[in-house]
């Protein structure tokens, strides 16, 4: 059975200072594969202080750009060597299917890399000219605690960390207390690349000692991707210590139907944001707005593709719906399917545990059609593999019914007319939203608006968010104001 006794604090694999367990449960199989000792606020404590003390004495923050870049692009290296055991452990976890789990330890490393390209080609300082000739400084925010959910979690704590650190910031990072081997790689790499003591600490925790962590006085900024709920307190928690916050929460993204949509390309984009890994994404596009001129063509087209994605063992490669990651998020979805029934939608495919999967946490592809937006099933974010069609009747209507959300983080429109397309993209409030298909587009800015978070992640405008800026003013240009102003002072 594995075990993790230890946190990555400044600089060594440190022992919990408590001395309580937790079982880590396969949702493959519902039995225990492995146990993580339980972090305590003293952890987080020592964990913080190593991180504030190796920002304070600059060992990191005033090293040379390039020389933090040559530590990060080290540790790429090393995560290159080890993508299968990575996406086998996130199989074990969280239930991620190990193809799934390649191609996301493959876009961590990704992610890793092109931080390090933004930061070279980020100019630190620049000159400007105005009434005074300045500098504009941008300078590390200080202390992070970046904090990743279990969905995603492994590449999550690589893209936050790797874009705090090559700004110059030390880091906690705190992963979900159900996915932490896969984390300790991003650690264990940044140990043999050479981080010096205390840049980096890594410590999987509870929301508990989450809650300390984020309330820490010597956190400076809170990068954090979850729910909306836990987005809401680390909000107000922050607010109160006007603490710097990047929140990326949830989402309930509407996908347009337009009349003249190629229903295939539709259906597989759907898919494969909710399908693919049983739903637990946040971008996912789990309202599908059909014209009704459409509506039994784009339903059939859902059903015929939900019947095509494969549910099973996350460790076989041919799988592309693995399981949910734990029974209590099972036992959510079910509830959800269970209200959306009782609420009057039809549900036409899926809505089951599979028959063949007599262990496990497992749900089917579903589908339910005469689903109208006041229902809870369409307003609220399931995270499952349930997509809901919704009917409109004119295009005015379409884009009304997609902006009465709470949410705001993606969306999408089908189309063969790119100008409509890029009419109606115009007036979906959302942070991201695509043409003809799903993306999770990693290499631009990622963020939401509502109550789908504040801030950006990705692309030099997320790496931005871990710098302050600083105006160090040299001397005036205006010397006919500046003449002016001293013979006002000598009359007054």
């Amino acid at each position: 059975m594995r075990e993790l006794a230890s946190f990555y604090i400044d600089g060594e694999m440190r022992p919990s200072a408590g001395d309580a367990w937790r079982d880590m449960i396969a949702p493959s199989t519902g039995a225990v594969f492995a146990r993580i000792a339980i972090a305590t606020a003293e952890d987080v404590n020592i964990a913080v202080a190593a991180a504030r003390r190796a920002f304070d004495d600059g060992s990191w923050s005033d090293l040379a750009v390039e020389r933090r870049v040559e530590v990060l692009l080290r540790a790429a290296d090393i995560l290159e060597g080890q993508i299968d055991e990575i996406a086998e452990i996130q199989a074990m976890e969280v239930g991620t299917p190990i193809l799934a789990g390649r191609i996301i330890a493959r876009q961590a490393i990704d992610r890793i890399r092109d931080n390090c390209t933004i930061a070279l080609t980020t100019p630190a300082v620049e000159h400007r000219e105005g009434a005074w000739d300045y500098l504009l400084r941008r300078e590390p925010v200080g202390v992070v605690a970046a904090v990743a959910p279990w969905n995603g979690g492994y590449y999550l704590t690589c893209a936050k960390s790797s874009a705090a650190l090559v700004a110059g910031c030390t880091v906690i990072d705190k992963p979900a207390v159900e996915a932490p081997f896969s984390a300790m790689y991003f650690a264990q790499a940044l140990a043999r690349a050479g981080i010096p003591k205390g840049v980096f600490n890594l410590i999987p925790a509870d929301r508990e000692v989450g809650e300390i962590l984020v309330s820490h006085p010597c956190v400076d900024m809170v990068s954090f991707t979850g729910s909306t709920l836990a987005g809401r307190k680390i909000a107000a928690t922050c607010g109160s210590q006007l603490k710097r916050t990047v929140l990326e929460l949830g989402g309930k993204s509407a996908a347009i139907v337009l009349e003249d949509a190629d229903l295939q390309t539709l259906a597989t984009a759907v898919a494969s944001g909710t399908f693919f890994q049983s739903g637990q994404v946040c971008v996912s596009l789990t309202r599908v707005l059909a014209p009704r001129s459409r509506y039994d063509a784009v339903v059939d087209a859902l059903v015929a593709e939900a019947g095509r994605w494969q549910v099973g063992d996350p460790l076989d490669p041919m799988v592309m719906v693995g399981p949910l990651a734990s029974e209590r998020q099972r036992d959510r979805v079910e509830g959800y399917i269970r209200l959306g029934i009782e609420e009057g939608a039809d549900l036409v495919v899926g809505g089951k545990r599979p028959a063949h999967m007599e262990r496990g946490f497992y749900c089917e592809a579903t589908v339910f059609r005469d689903v109208s937006n006041d229902m809870r099933i369409a307003r609220e974010e399931i995270f499952g593999p349930v997509v809901c069609v919704i009917a409109y009747d004119t295009e005015e209507e379409a884009i009304r019914i997609a902006n009465d959300s709470d949410f705001g983080l993606h969306g999408a429109v089908f189309t063969a007319d790119e100008d409509r397309a890029l009419a109606i993209a115009a007036r979906i409030r959302t942070g991201t939203f695509t043409i003809n298909g799903f993306t999770m587009n990693m290499d631009a800015p990622l963020g939401g608006v509502k109550a789908s978070g504040i801030g950006t992640m990705n692309a030099a405008e997320g790496l931005n968010e871990y710098r302050v800026l600083k105006t160090v003013n040299l001397r005036p240009t205006d010397k006919q104001f500046n003449t002016n102003l001293r013979h006002h002072v000598e009359v007054v």
